[in-house]
C-alpha cells in the first residue's frame, strides 16, 4: 500500500533534491528545485498519502513554499496529488493537460475495486464478464481478463479521494523559466511514453528531470509512441550537457542509461520487424527481450512490441484496458 513505499530525498546539486520512490508500477519519482521566492517542484505522486509523504520529506530539506509545479505528463503516477498544492501555478505540455483528462482518478478507483471483487470471487466471478466478452460487449470481457493485473498492481492505492487539478499553465516545444538567476528549461519530447511527455533540464547544474522517458532497472512502456520518436528523444537528450538524470522510476542515472533506453528500443523495433516477416513468434521475441534486458515488471514488454507491429502495420489493441488484459496473460 502506498504507507509501504520506500522514498528519500538526495540533494543531487545546490539546492536541487531528488525525490526517489522504490517500488513497482506507480511509485514514482519527482524533485524540487529551491528559489529564492519559492522553489518548483517536478511531479506529484499517485495518491494524495504519497503526495503528502513527498512534500513533508522535500518540507524538511527545504521549508520555501513551492510557488511551481511541472508536470512532466499525464500518467496519475506524476500529477494526481496536485490537488496538495493548490497555491501553486501548475504547468505542462498542452498535449499532456488535455491527456490528463482521459482517465479520471474516479474511474481508476472503480476499476481498481471491480477488479478486486472479481479477483476474490475467482471463476465463480469473472466467468459472466467472460461471457459478455464472447457475446461483443469487450470491455467487459477485458475488464475479467485484466482484473488480477490491476488488483495486484494498483490495489495498494487510493484514488477515491483525488479530485484532478489540472494545469494553469501550457506551453509547446520549449518554455523558460527563472528561479531567480537558476534557468530551468522545459522541453517538450514527447509523443513517445505518452503524447505530451517533457523533461526538466538545468543548465548550469547539468541535471535533468526526465519523467518517464527514462526508466532505470524495469522495462519502460510505450503508450502513445510512435517508439522512433522515444529514440529521438534519447538522442536529444544525449546532445544536452548533462550528468545527473532523474528518472521517472528507479534509481538515479546518467547518459548511459540514456543509451542503454535507446539500444532497448531500436531492439524491439528490430524484434517486431522479425515478427512482421514470419521469422520470430511473439512468444520468442519477449524471450529473447527479456532475457537481454533483464528488468522488473517484463510484462511491459508485449505492450512494447504490439506498439511496435502496429507502426508496420498489423492490427493490435490500441485500448488501454485491452494492453493490461495483453500483460495480464504474459506475467
Amino acid at each position: 500500500a502506498s504507507g509501504e513505499a520506500v522514498s528519500d530525498a538526495v540533494e543531487i546539486a545546490d539546492g536541487v533534491f531528488a525525490y526517489l520512490q522504490r517500488g513497482s508500477w506507480g511509485y514514482s519519482n519527482g524533485g524540487l528545485i529551491a528559489g529564492p521566492d519559492g522553489s518548483l517542484l517536478v511531479d506529484t505522486m499517485y495518491d494524495l498519502a504519497l503526495t503528502r509523504q513527498m512534500l513533508d520529506t522535500l518540507h524538511s530539506v527545504n521549508a520555501a513554499p513551492i510557488a511551481t509545479v511541472v508536470n512532466t505528463h499525464a500518467n496519475g503516477d506524476h500529477c494526481w496529488g496536485n490537488q496538495l498544492v493548490n497555491d501553486a501555478e501548475i504547468i505542462s505540455t498542452r498535449a499532456a493537460a488535455a491527456e490528463m483528462l482521459e482517465l479520471s482518478p474516479r474511474l481508476m478507483a472503480t476499476l481498481v475495486q471491480a477488479s478486486r471483487a472479481i479477483v476474490r470471487g475467482g471463476a465463480l466471478a469473472s466467468w459472466p464478464l467472460r461471457l459478455l466478452g464472447r457475446i461483443g460487449v469487450t470491455r467487459a470481457g477485458l475488464l475479467a481478463e485484466a482484473a488480477p493485473l490491476l488488483a495486484e498492481r494498483f490495489g495498494g492505492f487510493d484514488f477515491g479521494p483525488i479530485t484532478l487539478r489540472p494545469p494553469d499553465r501550457t506551453f509547446e516545444g520549449a518554455l523558460t523559466l527563472q528561479l531567480g538567476e537558476l534557468e530551468v528549461q522545459l522541453l517538450e519530447l514527447g509523443p513517445a511514453h505518452t503524447r505530451g511527455d517533457a523533461v526538466v533540464y538545468l543548465p548550469k547544474h547539468k541535471v535533468l528531470f526526465s519523467g518517464d522517458l527514462l526508466f532505470t532497472d524495469s522495462h519502460p512502456i510505450v503508450w502513445d509512441g510512435p517508439i522512433q520518436n522515444w529514440i529521438d528523444a534519447c538522442d536529444r537528450i544525449l546532445a544536452l550537457e548533462v550528468d545527473v538524470i532523474v528518472p521517472g522510476h528507479g534509481p538515479l542515472t546518467d547518459k548511459a542509461g540514456v543509451r542503454r533506453t535507446k539500444e532497448y528500443w531500436r531492439r524491439v523495433l528490430e524484434l517486431a520487424h522479425r515478427i512482421h516477416t514470419k521469422q520470430l513468434s511473439l512468444e520468442h521475441a519477449l524471450s529473447r527481450l527479456r532475457h537481454e534486458f533483464d528488468w522488473r515488471e517484463p510484462e511491459r514488454a508485449v505492450v512494447n512490441l504490439s506498439n511496435a507491429l502496429r507502426q508496420l502495420g498489423e492490427r493490435v489493441p490500441t485500448d488501454p484496458l485491452a494492453l493490461l488484459a495483453m500483460m495480464a496473460q504474459h506475467r
